[in-house]
């Protein structure tokens, strides 16, 4: 909460006066993509290319759930150019380095084998290593393993320490003041999130395959896919990312410490369905532990307040001790007609959109700091979105998605044009001004597009998506790395196996001994005496 001093009106007129310092925020991507075969988009078997590096110490190339589903991560960038430049590149190492496969553009995964033959990533044979694929394991007694199929992009976004001084944001000290800032920023994401669905979600439309049981709430498009008519993104819906005892998680965003406090609770807390499981069968680790969550970064959220952490460290423990550092932004799926998933002017959406949740008022959530009308929100533009006079509640009254997209487009305008402003550039009002034709007319929007594109073309989700996988794939080896990049992108893979060659002979004690010092590493949070309102 920022001080009355600071009110929004005097927090956008300080900026004002310091709109440079918005030359210094940082962004950084991750993307997800499975591997899938060229010829029919089944999901790859085959272990993580070796030219690609080890993914358990390589910075730009790993993998998430599955062997098969590539994480691609770009460094920190000021400038959205060198950011998008950088991810069009790995892209390009990879596709040049990926026999007989392609990247899948789509959030929803690709043919999906039985259940039990979906690759769980490994990472090798070191501590470090089998902790994550232990992790991993777990996952897939606890959700299944396609839901872990699904993929998205992260936008990591983090503004200059000093932001938080010049608008005047409430604290003692500057990690204070930073603390408070992203949590006020995160409040107002959760309340406006369900327009980052409506204008870029992009997953209307699944493979049958993916389900063990058909949903009746779902429609049939053809034989191999099913839809819901006016969905933006089931991947952010109950149909993907959900699960019964993390639903009942009402993490409190009102202040850091109290929800850190309840992290804890959950990492430290059983569960009995997962008690049922047990750690091990047929004395094999199986899950890390039997707690509502295993480690921190289970929960699904579609923000999240981050630290970098040291090696060991537990990420509640970092931001217990040195506060947050930056946003990670979890809930924007993979544009399928673009190669690297994303593109330039989405970014720079993303960027006014984040500085608008940071300068308006963010009063504190009710309940203990959890907002269900935010969550219900959400969960209907997800599922519901493009339904014609949809109706979503903001705080005690119903006001339509577009009168209420219209307005945050229209409140949006200052922040773009600051950044405009800091950057000599007309590229963030550009990119705010492409949205609102979505909003006028829901036929524009990526969803909607795609169901178009297969109802025009006649082609199942699969057919569509390896054809228009394949094109990107076309267009990138097309516009090949220089030698110069070549031979950097190589020498990282090089030296990637080697760190993990070390990281394996140096390890000097047992893998029960290693989960063990990892649970101790957690340091204890108490809840605050007394929980803001």
């Amino acid at each position: 909460m920022t001080s009355p001093m600071t009110s929004f009106s005097e927090r956008l007129h300080r900026l004002g006066h310091h709109t440079s310092i918005l030359r210094k925020i940082h962004r950084g991507i991750e993307k997800e993509g499975l591997r899938v075969g060229l010829a029919d988009g089944r999901l790859s078997m085959t272990p993580h290319p070796q030219t690609l590096g080890c993914a358990l110490t390589h910075s730009r190339i790993t993998t998430d759930y599955s062997e098969a589903l590539l994480e691609l991560v770009t460094g920190t960038h000021t400038g959205v150019e060198p950011l998008m430049q950088e991810l069009e590149d790995i892209h390009r190492f990879v596709t040049a380095n990926l026999a007989g496969e392609l990247i899948w553009n789509q959030s929803m995964p690709a043919r999906l084998p039985a259940h039990d033959d979906i690759p769980v990533a490994w990472y090798g044979h070191s501590n470090s290593a089998m902790l994550k694929h232990v992790y991993r394991l777990g996952l897939a007694e606890r959700y299944g393993k396609p839901m872990q199929c699904i993929a998205g992009i992260h936008y990591n976004f983090s503004l200059p320490d000093h932001f938080w001084d010049k608008i005047g944001t409430e604290g003692d000290t500057e990690q204070e003041r930073r603390s408070t800032g992203y949590m006020a920023l995160i409040r107002n994401f959760m309340r406006h999130a369900w327009l980052l669905m409506y204008l870029f979600g992009a997953s209307p439309a699944v493979s049958r395959d993916f389900f063990a049981r058909v949903p009746d709430t779902i429609l049939t498009l053809d034989d191999d896919t099913l839809y819901l008519p006016h969905a933006t993104s089931l991947r952010m819906s109950d149909i993907g990312y959900h699960n019964k005892a993390q639903s009942e998680l009402q993490l409190c965003y009102n202040d850091l410490d109290t929800f850190l406090a309840r992290i804890y609770t959950a990492v430290t807390t059983p569960w009995p369905d997962y008690e049922a499981i047990g750690t091990h069968r047929d004395g094999q680790w199986i899950q890390l532990n039997t707690n509502i969550l295993q480690i921190e970064n289970e929960y699904y959220s579609s923000i999240r307040p981050k630290r970098v952490t040291g090696r060991c460290e537990r990420p509640a423990t970092a931001l217990m001790l040195r506060g947050i550092e930056y946003v990670e932004v979890r809930c924007m799926d993979i544009d399928p007609f673009t190669p690297a998933g994303i593109d330039a002017e989405t970014c720079r959406f993303l960027d006014a959109f984040m500085l608008f949740c940071a300068l308006e008022d963010s009063p504190h959530f009710p309940d203990g700091g959890y907002c269900q009308d935010s969550r219900d929100n959400f969960d209907l533009v997800s599922s519901q979105g493009r339904r014609p006079s949809l109706r979503l509640k903001r705080e005690d009254e119903e006001i339509s998605l577009r009168g209420w997209a219209e307005d945050i487009l229209q409140r949006m305008q200052p922040y773009a044009a600051m950044l405009d402003q800091a950057n000599a550039s007309q590229a963030w009002t550009a990119a705010l001004q492409a949205q609102e034709c979505k909003v006028d007319d829901n036929t524009t929007t990526p969803s909607a597009r795609l169901l178009q594109a297969l109802r025009d073309s006649g082609e199942s989700l699969n057919a569509f998506t390896l054809r228009q996988s394949l094109a990107h794939r076309e267009a990138l080896l097309a516009n090949p790395l220089d030698a110069a990049q070549k031979h950097h992108f190589d020498e990282e893979a090089a030296a990637s196996c080697k760190a993990q060659q070390a990281l394996e002979a140096e390890d000097d004690e047992s893998f029960d001994e290693y989960v063990a010092r990892f649970h101790e590493a957690l340091t204890p949070v108490r809840m605050p005496a007394v929980m803001k309102p």
